[in-house]
């Protein structure tokens, strides 16, 4: 994918996870959202079981599963289903996307420029602070617009 296109894919992404970005009203409840929502319908486990299609036992343990992180989403949309619901998955990022990928070009930029100012400061070479920055602003710039996905390969 090019440089702009996935800038362009980034952006409207950002753009659909902005409704979504108070992630804490979306964590999950003590109990999990199965039984909370299973709860609050009046709805037992043998009756939730039968309409998952499993035993009251295995109903249990489906939210056991989620309480522990250990459910599949398969299971998670069968119970969603079972209790009349739709499952909604997302990853929602802490940040912007275009905030992370300019935090991470700038980190690559730094050391690879951080090499490079090292060396020239031990030939008495040192460039300005302001230079050095435009210098920085302008490798991240060039990381960022680099076809591949030169910014994560090596961490």
């Amino acid at each position: 994918m090019r440089a702009a296109d996935r800038a362009i894919a980034r952006k409207n992404l950002d753009r659909r996870l902005t409704s979504i970005k108070a992630a804490d009203s979306f964590a999950r409840p003590p109990k999990g959202w199965v039984r909370a929502i299973r709860e609050s319908l009046g709805m037992t486990t043998k009756q939730l079981g039968k309409r998952i299609g499993v035993t009251q036992s295995r109903a249990f343990e489906v939210e056991k599963a989620e309480v522990s992180g250990r459910i599949t989403l398969e299971s998670l949309e069968r119970a969603a289903h079972a209790l009349d619901c739709r499952l909604v998955y997302a990853l929602v990022p802490r940040e912007s996307l275009d905030s992370i990928v300019e935090d991470r070009a700038l980190v690559l930029a730094k050391e690879k420029l951080g090499l490079t100012s090292h060396s020239m400061v031990l030939e008495d070479q040192r460039v300005d602070e302001a230079d050095e920055k435009r210098q920085l602003k302008e490798y991240a710039r060039r990381l960022i617009e680099k076809p591949g996905s030169g910014l994560w390969a090596e961490e």
